[in-house]
């Protein structure tokens, strides 16, 4: 199975909840503190490595705040490897 990590830029997020919709796995959630704006910004909730970084929260996101990180399988990243050389 994929496997991959989110990182929300808070101080970009204005709460609109898109993301939380989108995510499969649900493992975005609303902090308990504010941004700087006076919003409650979205974050990642993501105990158990549940996030599959397919970048759907990233896709709806209308402020661009949500970077997404893939880890790959060894054997992919070996073959990816090869293939630049």
């Amino acid at each position: 199975m994929a496997s991959g990590r989110i990182t929300i830029n808070e101080e970009r997020c204005k709460g609109c909840g898109l993301c939380l919709e989108a995510c499969p796995p649900g493992v975005i959630k609303f902090a308990d503190h504010f941004n700087s704006m006076g919003y409650k910004p979205a974050v990642l909730y993501d105990p158990e490595f549940l996030c599959t970084g397919c970048a759907l929260c990233a896709m709806v996101c209308p402020d661009a705040g949500i970077t997404v990180y893939r880890n790959y399988p060894m054997a992919r990243q070996k073959r990816m490897k090869a293939e630049v050389v």
